[in-house]
């Protein structure tokens, strides 16, 4: 991290870093932050810290100031209730937490940011080891959190040629994983991070519309609800060069959509978590995979296998272990380990069929959220949507729909089409109950920009 922002700052020192809503720093006003940062933390003794800050300008200083002596720095959500944070922080051992925050307990070591204003003269080269803890996005209980090393990261970008006239929109949050890959490729392109803050959809589009974004990299649960806002609201969408898509299964419709809305942009599409690292991209515009990306004895190279219908990663690729307890942690099988991801062969493609701990138990048949909301989202009226299980006394679970409805659809008419879209599916994964929902209900059932099925 350090090293991509010293080679930026040597080729490129008056070239503008990062622009947030409080500050724009050129690469070489970034690279002395952090030597500032880097000093201001060895002057303390400080070797390891939690990060509790929502403008991107202060993160890439922390975490540039950290890697350049060793200390291990972990993000947080940085609008956590305060609790809750001094709870999940205490479950992985930080007590020192860097933050502009004044809410928080008063048995925590709270550090400002300016607080870790050292003098970088006397700072002394470091080749060590890098540690990055980043925190995975659980749904229920405390989250994991997965240790990386920088060196590890950064090694994609010894290849990615200086594009210094991108400007990235930072649509995920800088502490998930797919946060830190967008800061790594901007710092590595010599380009632009645009970061406004709030994050979310609506946010976006503003910035598309106003900031001249090139770039951008979302998951397709934003990219649904960045192109409803652009359509309510009338707006005309700029042309970009880039659109990375990861988090989620991207769906057919989807994709129609984005190309229709950037014909001019190439469109990736990125499979990745915490745990694993980045693993593989496609850019040919289809659903999935290729199944070129799996093992097989004439592709011995390869990191991803299907097993019993769940892709499974080499043991050993990403990560270098969980924090603490390894509880939870993925299980392996004669050297592979299970992702979670539940996929299907067709053809010459590895289609996404939604994560294990999505499946719904409708009387013992395991019904598969993703193939219905795609299906629905395909519904003429229908915005957006969300399947996931309700409770049901009788056989466990039965299949839920929430939709948006598109303009002035008919609610009638649009939800008798839902039913008819899966009439040929098996009768336990038929819809038994579909509700329309505004807009900010639907939104309030996501996390991170991510889907959440119940």
């Amino acid at each position: 991290m350090i090293g991509l922002l010293e080679e930026a700052a040597a080729a490129r020192p008056q070239q503008v870093a990062v622009e947030t809503p409080e500050s724009t720093l050129t690469y070489a006003e970034l690279y002395d932050g952090a030597r500032r940062v880097a000093a201001g933390l060895r002057e303390r003794g400080i070797e390891r810290f939690a990060v509790l800050e929502p403008d991107a300008a202060w993160i890439l200083r922390l975490l540039g100031g950290a890697a350049a002596i060793g200390c291990e720095p972990c993000q947080y959500q940085p609008d956590l209730d305060a609790t809750q944070f001094a709870e999940q922080a205490a479950a992985l051992g930080h007590d020192t937490v860097v933050t502009r925050r004044t809410d928080l307990p008063a048995t925590l070591t709270v550090l400002r940011p300016d607080e870790l204003d050292g003098d970088p003269a006397g700072l002394p080269s470091y080749d060590g080891p890098q540690p990055l803890m980043i925190r995975t996005t659980g749904t229920t209980g405390l989250p994991k959190a997965a240790r990386h090393d920088w060196a590890v990261l950064t090694r994609r970008g010894a290849t990615t040629s200086p594009r210094p006239e991108q400007r990235w929109l930072l649509a995920y949050g800088p502490q998930q994983f797919a946060g830190v890959q967008v800061l790594l490729h901007v710092m590595a392109a010599r380009a632009t991070l645009v970061a406004p803050f709030p994050r979310q959809p609506r946010d976006g589009l503003t910035a598309l519309l106003r900031d001249r974004i090139t770039c951008v990299s979302a998951t397709p649960t934003y990219w649904r609800f960045l192109l409803a806002e652009a359509r309510s609201s009338g707006a005309e969408l700029p042309p970009l060069q880039q659109i990375t898509l990861g988090g989620e299964a991207s769906s057919p419709d989807l994709l129609v959509d984005l190309e229709a809305a950037f014909p001019a942009a190439r469109i990736s599409q990125v499979y990745a978590s915490t745990e694993f690292g980045s693993i593989a991209s496609v850019r040919d515009g289809r659903p999935g995979l290729a199944t070129t990306s799996l093992w097989s004895p004439e592709n011995p190279d390869a990191v991803l296998r299907v097993h019993d219908g769940e892709l499974q990663v080499r043991a050993g690729t990403g990560m270098l272990g969980y924090a603490g307890d390894t509880a939870g942690a993925p299980e392996e099988h004669d050297g592979w380990v299970s992702t979670g991801d539940l996929v299907e062969v067709v053809d010459d493609r590895v289609l996404f069929r939604g994560r294990s701990s999505e499946v719904i138990n409708v009387g013992g048949v395991k019904v598969h959220p993703l193939p219905i909301e795609e299906r629905v989202g395909a519904v003429p009226g229908v915005r957006l949507a969300r399947v996931h299980g309700r409770s049901n006394p009788m056989v466990g679970a039965v299949v839920a729909v929430e939709v948006v409805l598109a303009g002035d659809a008919d609610e009638r008419a649009v939800k008798d089409a839902v039913r008819t879209a899966c009439a040929d599916l098996p009768r336990a994964w038929q819809p038994r109950s579909i509700k329309v929902v505004d807009e900010a209900a639907l939104a309030a059932a996501t996390k991170g920009g991510k889907m959440v099925r119940g």
